[in-house]
């Protein structure tokens, strides 16, 4: 390459990393869309709207929800990777992000290489639960009462979602007999568990502690490390006979790949100076949601962490979507 080509090509990337630099300095200047690829009402899209509430006040733009629900998160998570990364669409996400890879054939965006990370910023228990009128109180029960009565029962779940395949996984495990119905959103599952027509749904405290609260459902088990402060009576799948089985529900922000680095920080620092507030503290303690602040590159080995657990546990129960 001659002396004038090198420095036509230095001239050249000069000029890109300047202009990134501008519009990462401008960022934002207009509105932001914040992808969110659940049904409106889910734990994620509650999350996502408080998030985007106050990420539009410290911002100085508003931060519009766009509800993309369907095939397991994957039409909207796809909408997102195929974006301008140019920090003005954004993604709220849950572990579907990283369960889609293992279920999915013909996936057209990976989860690593089709997103950058920006923060993570939620955690809660998983909690599993019956109706009242179902003869079980733990997961042995359960599992007996399903023995006994093969074919009788049905487990709902959103399509595509955790819940889904750590069901799927408990019924290989096991080896009950129990009819899989698929929801578009998991809410719709609790709404017909309610109506008598679902005998077993896996969901987020947020969406079920209150059910269990008020007596329309009972809860059998939790999935994290410990019991969950505000179930103390409800043992652990642990404890329930299933070693190592700590598994969660986590919410987070990720943009498509390519988006400037300066935008990833300053999104990722203003998520984490919204996790600290007392008002947000405050609301996700309602929702049973405990902050997870951190960096960009903490969430990405996150993500690059849970990758292979979920693969192990779709390989066991045996769930593939074409």
């Amino acid at each position: 390459m001659s002396i004038g080509r090198a420095w036509f090509f230095l001239l050249v990337a000069a000029g890109l990393a300047a202009a990134t630099d501008a519009r990462a300095q401008t960022y934002p200047s207009r509105s932001i869309r914040m992808i969110v690829p659940f049904t409106p009402g889910s734990p994620v899209d509650v999350m996502g709207r408080l998030i985007a509430d106050h990420l539009s006040g410290r911002l100085g733009q508003p931060v519009v929800i766009d509800n993309r629900p369907g095939a397991g998160t994957t039409l909207g998570t796809k909408a997102a990777a195929a974006a301008e990364p140019d920090g003005y669409t954004l993604l709220f996400n849950s572990s579907s992000i990283v369960v889609a890879p293992a279920m999915y054939k013909n996936l057209d965006y990976d989860p690593l290489k089709s997103f950058t990370p920006v923060a993570n910023v939620a955690f809660s228990d998983w909690v599993m639960v019956v109706p009242p009128s179902l003869p079980a109180r733990s997961v042995q029960d359960f599992v007996a009462y399903a023995k006994a009565n093969p074919g009788k029962l049905n487990f709902g779940f959103g399509q595509g979602t955790a819940p889904q395949l750590v069901g799927e996984w408990l019924k290989v495990k096991t080896g009950i007999d129990i009819a899989s119905v698929p929801y578009k959103g998991g809410a719709q599952a609790v709404t017909d568990m309610l109506g008598g027509r679902i005998h077993l749904n896996i969901g987020t405290t947020a969406t079920l502690l209150p059910l269990v609260k008020d007596g329309k459902l009972r809860a059998i088990a939790v999935w994290g490390e410990k019991r969950y402060p505000d179930l103390p009576e409800v043992p652990t799948m642990i404890e329930s006979g299933f070693p190592g089985i700590s598994l969660g529900f986590w919410v987070g922000l990720l943009a498509p790949a390519g988006t400037p680095a300066p935008i990833v920080e300053r999104l990722n620092g203003e998520i984490n100076a919204i996790l600290s507030t007392p008002a947000m503290k405050a609301s996700m303690g309602k929702l049973g949601l405990e902050p997870r602040p951190g960096s960009p590159q903490q969430f990405s080995a996150f993500l690059a962490d849970e990758l292979p657990k979920w693969a192990e546990i779709v390989r066991v129960a045996g769930v593939k979507v074409e």
